[in-house]
């Protein structure tokens, strides 16, 4: 026989209106809650509830803990909006069982701005950087897009109108909107180049870009223009880099490791390729690891991980991959750790240019099978008053997926 677990915590979400915004049945386990968790502002929007109160738990890792210790009571968390839609439900039902978990959604802060400005949901992208590096909003300043963001604090549109102004977004439109569905709700509108207004700490930011002439274009797919990254000449040049990242096949949630990092161009489009993919940077160069932390933030993948160290010893303890790059120190023992450490159905790629690391990579690809291919790129360059062919090193590229 089956025993049924049954719900003693529940995920509530209230907005600016408090218990007036919930239906009957919500307000209804609010009012029985025999303990109440959530932020100050939670607490104050039920105020008038006798339930005992906890604030969220510092540090906020706490908070897992803590709820499982009131297990057996009846249990309300307050989260603002949807507390699934980048909000503390998600976190929670990682790690308590679903099936003790109660849901209840509010209107979210994405839905309430696309009401009062008048967007589609379904063609915007929506964004969070509560919490967050605030330069991972980069790799979505696309012409036309529209995006609602999550903010960190009172001077976070004025941060994201700075990056937009830089790139030659500096006519989008901006709106800041505060305290929505209650009493107190404001807006303010302006464009990032002249965006000037002091708006309250906890806000919703809308914007609606515009590119100049001039601007610059920052697709996600592959092949970033080389000047776009600080270099010391020696990188994964643009059109062997994105037929090496459709090779490694960014995915949601994915981890790379970039062994040879350089100046991080792979990892960095790797990392905006995906939603939420991350990359590990293996790099001995102090040099080239700051380099590659300079273009993970100006190219909006702050979170780029960078390890000092030489391979194969380096790769001990980290994070099984689900993708593998090894642009430097292929060697047989490089290839073994890689290979070994990644998970099943990871993809690797190597990228030789010297005769012996060529060599090293045919007895590989001899003993482990995987697709075996030249690439030779040219590009039109001026020579005197005409213009050659100027062409550079090929690539020999090996790619495999491990089964």
């Amino acid at each position: 026989m089956t025993i049924q677990t049954q719900p003693w915590l529940h995920i509530v979400g209230i907005g600016e209106d408090g218990l007036d915004g919930l239906t009957p049945a919500t307000r209804a386990v609010v009012e029985a809650a025999e303990v109440i968790l959530g932020g100050a502002r939670h607490h104050y929007l039920t105020d008038n509830l006798e339930a005992r109160r906890i604030e969220w738990p510092s540090p906020f890792d706490a908070l897992i803990d803590t709820l499982k210790g009131l297990r057996g009571q009846r249990v309300v968390v307050l989260a603002t909006g949807d507390p699934l839609w980048y909000s503390v439900g998600a976190r929670i039902g990682r790690a308590i069982d679903p099936a003790e978990i109660t849901y209840h959604p509010q209107l979210s802060a994405f839905q309430l701005a696309a009401a009062r400005i008048g967007w589609s949901m379904a063609d915007v992208e929506t964004l969070t950087v509560h919490g967050r590096p605030v330069e991972q909003m980069i790799a979505f300043i696309q012409p036309h897009a529209r995006l609602l963001i999550l903010t960190t604090g009172a001077d976070t549109p004025a941060q994201i109108a700075r990056f937009l102004a830089e790139r030659g977004f500096g006519a989008s439109r901006m709106s800041v909107f505060a305290n929505m569905g209650g009493a107190a709700e404001t807006r303010f509108d302006g464009t990032a180049a002249s965006w000037a207004h002091e708006v309250p700490p906890f806000n919703t930011l809308a914007v609606d870009c515009i590119a100049a002439p001039d601007a610059a274009l920052l697709p996600r797919v592959p092949g970033l223009a080389d000047d776009l990254f600080q270099h010391d000449g020696t990188m994964t040049k643009r059109e062997v880099r994105a037929v090496t990242i459709a090779k490694l096949m960014p995915m949601r949630g994915a981890l790379l490791w970039d062994i040879g990092t350089g100046c991080g161009s792979v990892a960095v489009e790797w990392m905006r390729a995906a939603r939420y993919a991350r990359a590990i940077g293996i790099e001995p160069r102090a040099d080239r690891r700051a380099m590659a932390a300079a273009n993970a933030l100006a190219l909006g993948a702050p979170r780029l991980e960078l390890v000092d160290g030489l391979v194969p010893a380096a790769l001990d303890g980290l994070e099984a991959p689900d993708a593998v790059f090894i642009g430097g120190g292929l060697s047989d023992e490089t290839f073994a750790a890689a290979w070994s450490a990644l998970k099943p159905l990871g993809r690797l790629v190597v990228n030789a240019v010297t005769l012996e690391s060529q060599a090293v990579l045919i007895g590989l690809q001899k003993r482990h099978g995987g697709d075996l291919v030249q690439l030779s790129v040219s590009r039109a360059e001026p020579v005197g008053p005409r213009t050659g062919w100027r062409p550079f090193m090929p690539v020999t590229q090996w790619s495999l997926v491990k089964r």
